[in-house]
């Protein structure tokens, strides 16, 4: 048959250009569509040689060969997969987006065939990939079937025409020759780390081994294998397999073991250490898809990088690497997870590198959110120290969740921890062990936040909570603040900020029998809070007595919806604007200092001492609340006389 040129179809060559200059966001991706197209040839082959034993005794050794040529500046793909013959080339290369392997499936299924090869190449736009990165692309190749002398050589410079024509090839299978263009940059694609680095994000778990010849120089060895230390070293060409193979998530779990698990953990986390915990499952009916998701023992270096906040869980489809982009797939509270999901029949746009928005990518999501949340369940009720365990590394960002996930808030409520004012610094109670402890009386749940346990286990606002005998939850993360807003209640329970708004800790026959003494109280420092109030107007919103102070002399306290003291200082770390914000100073009527204040009214003699006291109180209020003072100086000063002035007194 003589060889021919040949124009591509109407409307191919603009198709061809989107194609190079718009299709893919990354040129490296060209290998993987040559290696997926190479993979889905010996899938094939393999296929009809179940009814066909002359395919696999021809060449039963399935492999795909990379061959970089320095010095033609090519790059080859080699497959002894089921090749092609001369109408298939036309049809199948001659025209784009008609792919041969989708034609071939429907045919499989039209004739009810039960053993079906898994192929990927649906879209049949992968091999012009080869063009973003070659300006001309040869392809030989032989279909399994033919003779010798019925190989076909496809060439073409993508600008328009291609020629065909019948060649001598000796086996069967396709090679898939690139002439690189002169682009500085592309003469990466022919040297071995860039190859291996490819192959290995992209086509590491292919089914069939990827290989190429390296060359090394070695020193010789001798009949016993011991290597000659005195000789020199010769050059040594072996060929070596690039991709792992090692689909774990493909086999049954009850064939894999532990250090099986463990091994491939570390092999796509690059963490060194065996993971915490792993979930292994599979999903069939109308969305299938397999996972296997493993849970770090630390927070990995990388998730604390912002640019990779969405590349814990990497997607495949039928063993080919299509993102490590999980943001469709895995909620951001569930970004600490590592590991893998392949979807043989997932929607992808058609350069296969994202998620199209459907209804089966949320019927995954779904999925994986209820096997995660339920295997931390069952950890948390079953093996509770390796859940401590998690929780001290992850629990900051599974928090994210109540407040970010409704749908899940209750089921993700259930799986906080926490440490509170009545356990020892590194232990944690849930919030149903909360709620269970909670004395008969107690009618809400007790909160406090801050930045750390040593800050809030010393803060006045616990004094009258923690005497009455009730436990206040610490809440230290920054996330916290949210988790509140999204969680104002608890197993009908309501949350309640101790540092904030009024506290009824009381029942009715206690405020009964108390409101004649408070009322006295009230009357009997009526005039030291009226100065107070004066003096501070600037600054406080109110001064009055408190009911939740028992040792300390005051405390600054934020209205019951206003902006809590943390959150003030988390906005600020951020530069946020934060509106000024005035608090309420609640004064201790059986401190006696308060005490002493008070009689300083009553005696009219010593205003100027009692505006010291004022301010010395209001900046230790600010002192004990974290907030920062107005100025440090002049506090510093100001107690510097008082104490040398109380001194000189008792002198």
């Amino acid at each position: 048959m003589a060889a021919e040129t040949k124009q591509f179809q109407t409307e191919v060559q603009e198709l061809l250009n989107i194609v190079v200059h718009s299709l893919y966001s990354n040129p490296d991706i060209f290998l993987r569509e040559l290696i997926s197209n190479s993979s889905d040839a010996i899938d094939l082959a393999r296929f009809e040689g179940q009814t066909n034993k002359n395919i696999i005794e021809e060449d039963p050794d399935w492999k795909i060969k990379i061959i970089p040529d320095k010095e033609a500046r090519t790059l080859t793909v080699s497959d002894n997969g089921i090749g092609m013959s001369w109408q298939e080339v036309e049809e199948n290369i001659g025209t784009i987006a008609r792919s041969g392997t989708k034609q071939l499936l429907e045919q499989i299924k039209q004739q009810g065939g039960s053993l079906s090869p898994e192929l990927i190449g649906q879209f049949g736009v992968g091999f012009y990939s080869a063009f973003i990165v070659a300006d001309k692309v040869s392809l030989v190749t032989r279909r399994a079937d033919a003779s010798p002398e019925e190989g076909v050589q496809w060439e073409s410079d993508g600008q328009g025409s291609y020629s065909i024509d019948q060649v001598h090839k000796e086996k069967r299978g396709t090679e898939v020759t690139l002439h690189l263009k002169e682009e500085d940059d592309y003469d990466e694609y022919l040297e071995e780390w860039k190859i291996r680095k490819i192959v290995s994000q992209y086509s590491d778990f292919v089914e069939h081994p990827v290989v190429m010849d390296i060359e090394r120089e070695e020193k010789p060895k001798d009949e016993e294998g011991n290597v000659k230390e005195d000789a020199e070293a010769e050059k040594v060409v072996r060929e070596e397999k690039l991709n792992s193979q090692k689909a774990l998530w493909r086999r049954p779990r009850n064939e894999i073991g532990e250090e099986e698990y463990h091994e491939f953990y570390r092999h796509i986390s690059h963490d060194f250490q065996e993971p915490l915990d792993y979930i292994h499952w599979n999903v069939e009916g109308t969305t299938e898809f397999t996972g296997l998701l493993f849970i770090p023992k630390h927070v990995l270096p990388e998730m604390t990088m912002p640019e990779n906040r969405h590349r814990g869980v990497q997607l495949y489809v039928r063993r080919v690497y299509i993102t490590d982009n999980s943001e469709a797939l895995l909620p951001q509270y569930l970004r600490f997870l590592r590991g893998v999901v392949d979807c043989p029949d997932l929607p992808l746009n058609i350069s296969r590198e994202m998620l199209q928005e459907e209804r089966r990518v949320r019927v995954i999501q779904n999925n994986i959110i209820k096997k995660v949340v339920d295997r931390l369940t069952e950890m948390k009720k079953n093996e509770r120290e390796t859940y401590v365990e998690f929780w001290k590394q992850f629990g900051s960002i599974l928090k994210e969740g109540v407040y970010f996930d409704m749908s899940n808030r209750e089921k993700l409520q259930d799986l906080l921890l926490y440490e509170t004012s009545a356990t020892e610094p590194g232990s944690y109670i849930s919030m149903q062990e909360y709620v269970d402890r909670m004395p008969e009386e107690q009618k809400e749940i007790y909160f406090v936040t801050g930045e750390d346990r040593r800050s809030v286990e010393k803060s006045p606002y616990l004094e009258a909570v923690v005497s009455r005998g009730y436990e206040v939850l610490f809440m230290t993360d920054a996330i916290d603040e949210w988790v509140v807003q999204g969680m104002t209640e608890y197993d009908g329970k309501p949350l309640k900020s101790i540092a904030k708004g009024d506290l009824d800790l009381e029942s009715e026959d206690e405020k009964e029998e108390k409101e004649q003494e408070r009322q006295q109280k009230r009357e009997q420092y009526q005039s030291l809070v009226e100065f107070m109030q004066e003096k501070l107007s600037e600054k406080v919103k109110e001064v009055r007595i408190s009911n939740r102070l028992t040792d300390s002399a005051c405390c600054l306290v934020t209205d019951e919806h206003g902006m809590d003291v943390h959150m003030e200082k988390i906005l600020r770390s951020v530069n946020q604007e934060v509106p000024q914000t005035k608090r309420i100073l609640e004064i201790n009527p059986d401190h006696r200092l308060i005490q002493n204040m008070e009689k300083l009214v009553e005696k009219d003699d010593n205003k100027q001492k009692l505006e010291e006291y004022a301010d010395v109180l209001y900046n230790q209020a600010l002192l004990t609340a974290g907030l920062e003072l107005e100025d440090p100086l002049q506090f510093s000063q100001r107690v510097t006389q008082l104490m040398a002035a109380d001194a000189e007194q008792h002198s």
